[in-house]
């Protein structure tokens, strides 16, 4: 009988009202010290409405909250190439670089897309001119790799603006509401449904590369593993055994999912090679273990148990299946979650009745909650590992937020109508 909370504290925290929509941006915390950029307003021909490239990049780069924009209104100048920057007007203003740029129609509907990036205490380029073709329908795309140089040429780390999130939402009729997978950039807009059912979806997850998704969907209140190709919506049912098939989660060369049976009357861990079908059980224990994900290097299987009495995190390692706890602070940790450089492991941690997200320093040991809400849930890390978004509750309805891992920098994507949960960060895209 002690199973029984468990598994409820395993499944996910479904909601009564639920409605696809756009997610929004609210920033609540920034670093310490902004550093101050122009993103200037990109010059072009015509009078076509297009996208305004610059303004998806400046919004990109205040999301980060390591940056603070200066207002174009106040901007003495608008230039567009770099002969035309007069840089004591940017001095004047505190302004440390100048992003500017234009855009050319050379056909139909192909566009150029020239930018550099300019040091203003240096006076010089730190990004020469460079020159990208976009269709006018990917000018998001554009402003979202522009932004990604931007970041990794002032900070030293890749950006992850150009990715996407899958979540989950529902809408229609409380008591029986359509359940949606959807995708995303990773600032919530232009999301589309990947898959509708009247039953719940859960526990969404990418594979390296991109291409494939993982999710598992109730079908006749059982629920059963899916595997699905992103670009071309063809789907693979890939579990379906007898009682709990749960927790999909690739391995980091993509050929393997880790996921949860019960078929053999307790939950345990189980490898499937995709291409083969084959399973190989990772762990062996009458307490249940859940809610796996992989090590970096693939070499190791962490995952969820109550061996110990109450739910903590464990390793598996996968050629000598020897176990291992790792988290002892907390009254317990669930959801775990490595940074893919291995340093730091998220997990949500539950203190004083509160579930927050944590973060623990694998060399150190020490424990960081990054987290300040009561409900927080379902960790995915950005491809950086600079990020972590996560699902939580504000103003009594749930949407997804997200923390820098120093746990400065905040945001919130709440939906505009209605409430979503199960978040996945995708990788970089191959």
């Amino acid at each position: 009988m002690k199973k029984i909370p468990l598994l409820l504290l395993f499944c996910a925290l479904w909601f009564s009202s639920f409605a696809r929509a756009q997610l929004v941006i609210e920033i609540t915390n920034g670093a310490d010290q902004l550093l101050p950029i122009a993103v200037v307003k990109f010059g072009r021909q015509g009078t076509e409405i297009l996208p305004d490239i610059a303004q998806i990049v400046e919004n990109d780069l205040k999301r980060s909250g390591l940056f603070s924009a200066i207002p174009r209104n106040v901007m003495l100048s608008q230039p567009t190439k770099k002969e035309d920057v007069f840089y004591r007007n940017w001095r004047l203003l505190k302004a440390d670089y100048v992003l500017i740029g234009s855009v050319k129609l050379l056909s139909g509907d192909t566009y150029e897309v020239e930018f550099e990036l300019l040091n203003v205490l240096a006076q010089k380029n730190v990004q020469n001119r460079e020159s990208i073709k976009v269709k006018k329908s990917n000018f998001r795309d554009a402003g979202h790799y522009i932004s990604d140089k931007v970041y990794e040429l002032l900070t030293g780390v890749r950006g992850a603006f150009s990715t996407k999130i899958l979540y989950v939402t529902a809408e229609g009729d409380k008591a029986a509401p359509t359940f949606q997978l959807q995708v995303a950039d990773a600032d919530g807009f232009d999301p589309q449904v990947i898959v509708e059912s009247k039953e719940p979806i859960l526990s969404p997850s990418w594979s390296s590369n991109g291409r494939f998704i993982s999710y598992v969907m109730f079908r006749e209140r059982r629920p059963n593993i899916f595997i699905q190709e992103l670009a071309t919506g063809k789907r693979q049912k890939i579990a379906q055994y007898k009682g709990l098939n749960g927790s999909p989660s690739w391995s980091p060369d993509g050929k393997k999912l880790a996921l949860v049976l019960s078929k053999d009357d307790n939950p345990e861990i189980y490898v499937l090679d995709i291409a083969t079908q084959k399973l190989d059980r990772v762990t062996n224990h009458y307490s249940i273990d859940t809610e796996p994900s992989w090590d970096p290097d693939g070499k190791g299987i962490i995952f969820t148990s109550d061996r110990g009495g109450n739910p903590q995190i464990y390793r598996a390692d996968l050629q000598t299946k020897s176990v291992e706890r790792i988290t002892f602070e907390g009254e317990l940790n669930s959801r775990a979650r490595m940074t893919p450089d291995g340093r730091f492991l998220v997990t949500v941690q539950k203190n004083n009745g509160q579930y927050n997200i944590s973060l623990q320093d694998m060399r150190s040991g020490r424990v960081q909650v990054l987290t300040e809400t009561y409900l927080d849930e379902s960790p995915s890390i950005a491809p950086n590992g600079s990020m972590v978004m996560y699902a939580t509750t504000h103003n009594g309805k749930g949407i997804l937020s997200v923390v820098s891992v120093d746990g400065l920098v905040k945001y919130r994507l709440p939906s505009a109508a209605g409430e979503v949960r199960e978040p996945a960060w995708s990788p970089y895209f191959k």
